[in-house]
């Protein structure tokens, strides 16, 4: 088998409109489509980074809650690039986003730091 790239992520929500405006009006991803099922109760929103489809975000009626802290099995967090972190950190404060302080990764000696989205996953961004 030969993998290509990430194909997208999906992300379920328990709020469909604050977390569309979250990924689209606060962290800049744009809508590529936005598909209500109503047999489901379930909107489907693709969103793209740079053109390049990265995210599904479901909504789905009372889903069960995922622990993210402590650590439990499963994906760990979403992981995005900046080229400057102080700039994106100050623009994300702006909009009310609360980060972590700014540190170093000790493997890579790149700086991090990490938010959450309005369900407490966990976001890094990492400088270039």
């Amino acid at each position: 088998m030969f993998l290509n790239r990430i194909h997208h992520i999906a992300v379920i929500c328990t709020c469909y409109e604050r977390s569309k405006a979250f990924y689209t009006n606060i962290l800049g991803l744009e809508i590529l489509r936005e598909t209500y099922r109503e047999e489901r109760r379930s909107y489907k929103l693709d969103l793209a980074l740079n053109g390049d489809y990265i995210i599904e975000l479901f909504s789905f009626p009372a889903p069960p809650a995922r622990p993210s802290r402590p650590e439990a099995a499963g994906l760990r967090h979403l992981a995005f690039e900046v080229n400057d972190i102080a700039g994106a950190v100050e623009n994300l404060n702006a909009k009310g986003i609360a980060t972590e302080e700014i540190r170093t990764d000790g493997l890579t000696n790149k700086k991090i730091t990490f938010f959450s989205d309005p369900d407490g996953l966990p976001i890094e961004i990492y400088e270039k």
